[in-house]
């Protein structure tokens, strides 16, 4: 015999608040509400998710801070690899998704639930994460998803919450934010478009800052360890930037891509954090890797964020795409200095004791001191030797 316990990845949303009226209203179950913390509540939101779980009808809820491990395992590895979606998104919910969908799954595990739930719909990407997290990591139990089997729109789900008591309004619930430490996401009528942009009003973090602002980011072996010349921890280097450039509604942008079930899709984002880190850590490899290192990682960065992205974080090809990441960052140690303006940031330069323009061997279209120009004039003939060959000979036609 089945219990009756039904473990809800859980977010306070519209759609999870809708699924723990409906499946303790409808179906009877013993709801227990999990939400996961990979960056996107402050001490405010735990005490307001749970007072909210329960008034809506859940029997337990419980919030777990997965940072430590959402850093150590993947946004990390995004750091080393530059990663950006069609080179335009931070991945910055595709990333978190699956490592919310693992603890919920363990979490039902030590509760013995029969069911397991989320609140996706049928027409997006986070299905197929949850689904195949909780497949491969919770096995035996039921996957519960009324949104997407009940085909609800947004407007539906906020009428019967209304019906049930709950004061959620339309208004406020017309727009999808999805809030995490490596960017926030925002879906609304407009990104169901393919040429309205979103309202200024729309994003979380309002332009607040003006006068533009130096900043330097530390760097040792790939990972972010200092802003402005104090010396953090990873996590708490990302929160510091992501307070820092938001103030400047830094690191907004609408991706458009290919989702996992073969449409396309569109969303809008802010990732204040990711989208410098990554850039200022581009910036520092460009000076300390060789071409190759960087061409080979290059290849590998877009082979990772693609199986991120469409669920497939547990495929061990994705270890080793990490292992040589992680070899490639033994230099990657200095500091790069960034300019913060009004909805944009520069890159001025870097600092770091392993940078290749210090070479004695010359400098690029000036001087040079390792070879003369008798063994410049030989290298030259040498090198397009192969293509003068084939353009020597003439074409039949």
């Amino acid at each position: 015999m089945k219990n009756n316990k039904v473990v809800l990845a859980y977010s306070g949303g519209l759609d999870t608040s809708y699924c723990i009226k409906y499946f303790s209203e409808e179906k009877g179950l013993e709801v227990h509400t999990v939400a996961v913390d990979t960056g996107g509540f402050d001490p405010e939101a735990y005490s307001f998710l749970e007072e909210r779980a329960f008034q809506l009808g859940a029997t337990s809820h419980r919030t777990i801070n997965a940072l430590e491990d959402y850093y150590e395992q993947c946004i990390k590895f995004l750091i080393f690899g530059n990663v950006l979606k069609n080179n335009t998104y931070p991945l910055s919910v595709s990333a978190e998704r699956f490592f919310q969908a693992m603890a919920v799954a363990k979490y039902a595990a030590e509760i013995d639930a029969a069911y397991v739930a989320h609140g996706s719909t049928g027409a997006g990407n986070d299905q197929v994460r949850f689904d195949l997290a909780f497949e491969i990591l919770a096995l035996g139990v039921e996957i519960l998803t009324p949104i997407r089997d009940l085909g609800l729109s947004r407007e539906e789900e906020t009428t019967y919450l209304q019906k049930h008591g709950v004061d959620i309004s339309w208004e406020k619930a017309q727009y999808s934010i999805n809030k995490g430490l490596w960017g926030t996401s925002v879906g609304g009528a407009e990104t169901l478009t393919s040429h309205q942009a979103l309202p200024d009003a729309a994003y979380p973090s309002p332009l607040v800052m003006t006068d533009p602002v130096a900043c330097s980011i530390q760097f040792r072996k790939g990972e972010v360890v200092g802003i402005n010349g104090e010396t953090m921890s990873p996590l708490a280097a990302i929160k510091a930037l992501n307070a820092l450039a938001s103030e400047y509604a830094i690191g907004r942008d609408t991706h458009v891509g290919d989702t996992i079930i073969g449409i396309k899709g569109r969303v809008g984002f802010e990732a204040p954090a990711s989208l410098v880190l990554i850039k200022a850590h581009h910036l520092l490899e460009k000076h300390v890797q060789t071409k190759d290192q960087q061409q080979l990682k290059s290849f590998l960065a877009e082979t990772y964020g693609n199986k991120l992205h469409e669920a497939e974080f547990l495929d061990p090809v994705m270890r080793d795409i990490e292992a040589f990441f992680t070899n490639a960052q033994k230099r990657v140690t200095g500091k790069v200095f960034v300019r913060f303006s009004p909805y944009r940031f520069e890159l001025i330069g870097i600092e770091s004791p392993f940078d290749l323009m210090k070479s004695k061997a010359g400098q690029y279209g000036e001087v040079n001191k390792a070879w003369t120009a008798d063994d410049a004039k030989g290298f030259i003939k040498i090198y397009g030797m192969g293509q003068k060959i084939y353009h020597s000979i003439k074409d039949d036609e």
